[in-house]
């Protein structure tokens, strides 16, 4: 049964949010790129055999740590090293996939600070980095520090000149990957999982960073999360007019975060527009506006026909078993926003996520403004069809 679906009428005239212009240089034409990060931790759940690969440019695998010493060194060795000898053998099978190794993330982004602080800190850091990625065979590095300056998780370390020596840390990554890929006759990309908040984006020098990066892999999710005390959209392509905080809704979605970084000089081909593919729900929602932009009484948890993790998160194939079309949740789409949600009043939980649809519009988004392509977290929370990097693909490459 299809589920049932109510759509926002579509604005009008000039309430319809244009795109932006890209500011800087425009790089030539390329394929679009489609990278996907893949949370080792996820293996059991979707085992790396059985990934997607022909429909990727891109692996990122997360996540790699940052040691006491400073050094980059393997999260967890014992769930890592099976799996890297599995996706060794899937880019064999795919001689196109590039796989990458992402070093940080948002439970492990207290040290970066110091390492970054000083020219031993970064130098000892960036060697270890480019000896990393030989050693285990990955095609370039992904930096994921949550966030410079303020923003991450309490306890993270923070100084007030972590922008600028973020600069100066990713130029002496640059050095050394461009080093070592000099010795073996190639290129290790260098990237980053670039905020798309402007309290963490305000902080970082752009335009510098744009000089030294492949790419920027920008996080255009999780605007609101479990934390926020009212529902909105976790992923908005564009703001809607209906939004009742007339700050945020200008600047918390991801056509706001794209503008942003091309004013700040960053190539439009520089940038990935990204996405998640989950949901995020909350509960004690009342039935106003099909409870979106209301009230709620934090998280949704201990759902009787769903599978929420404390945080109200939700991979897509439990919002296919427990929530779309079933249960009493009715779909809803924001024309405006390019975002749908799932409401039931009987349970007041209200659910923001990413689908096929929304998905589309978000690839004919990154086509038509000549970014280099678009990024997703992550891979192992699809369902096994590969509904949603399908969707992805499919768009980027009509």
């Amino acid at each position: 049964m299809p589920p049932a679906t109510r759509t926002e009428p579509a604005p009008t005239s000039s309430a319809t949010a244009p795109g932006p212009t890209a500011v800087g240089p425009t790089p030539a034409a390329a394929a679009p790129i489609l990278a996907g990060y893949y949370a080792g931790w996820g293996a059991g759940r979707y085992p790396i055999a059985a990934l997607p690969a022909d429909q990727l440019s891109v692996l990122i695998y997360a996540f790699a740590n940052v040691s006491a010493g400073g050094e980059c060194v393997p999260e967890d060795p014992k769930q890592d090293d099976p799996n890297w000898t599995a996706l060794q053998t899937l880019r064999q099978q795919h001689p196109a996939l590039k796989v990458m190794i992402s070093v940080g993330g948002w439970s492990q982004s207290g040290l970066f600070s110091d390492v970054a602080a000083t020219a031993a800190g970064r130098a000892r850091f960036a060697a270890s980095c480019a000896a990393f990625i030989k050693a285990h065979g990955f095609d370039g590095l992904d930096v994921d520090w949550e966030f410079p300056v303020s923003g991450g998780l309490p306890g993270n370390h923070y100084r007030p000149d972590d922008g600028q020596n973020f600069t100066l840390l990713l130029a002496e990554l640059r050095r050394a990957l461009d080093a070592q890929g000099q010795a073996d006759g190639r290129h290790y990309r260098l990237t980053i999982a670039a905020p798309a908040g402007p309290s963490e984006y305000r902080h970082l020098e752009l335009k510098g960073l744009a000089a030294l990066l492949d790419w920027f892999n920008l996080m255009t999710y999780d605007f609101y999360t479990a934390a926020s005390p009212t529902t909105n959209f976790i992923a908005a392509l564009y703001p809607s007019s209906t939004d009742p905080d007339p700050v945020r809704r200008q600047t918390h979605n991801a056509d706001a975060a794209v503008r942003a970084y091309l004013a700040a000089g960053v190539p439009a081909g520089k940038l990935l527009l990204g996405t998640s593919l989950y949901g995020r729900g909350w509960q004690g929602v009342p039935p106003a506006n099909d409870g979106l932009y209301q009230s709620d009484r934090g998280p949704a948890s201990g759902s009787a026909t769903g599978d929420f993790a404390g945080d109200g998160v939700l991979a897509y194939p439990d919002l296919e078993s427990h929530f779309i079309g079933a249960g009493g949740y009715t779909r809803h789409f924001s024309a405006e926003a390019k975002a749908p949600w799932l409401f039931n009043p009987a349970t007041q939980i209200f659910i923001s996520y990413d689908d096929p649809e929304s998905l589309g519009d978000k690839a004919d988004y990154a086509l038509a403004h000549g970014l280099g392509g678009m990024m997703f977290w992550e891979l192992s929370l699809d369902d096994q069809q590969h509904a949603l990097v399908s969707a992805l693909h499919s768009r980027l490459n009509p």
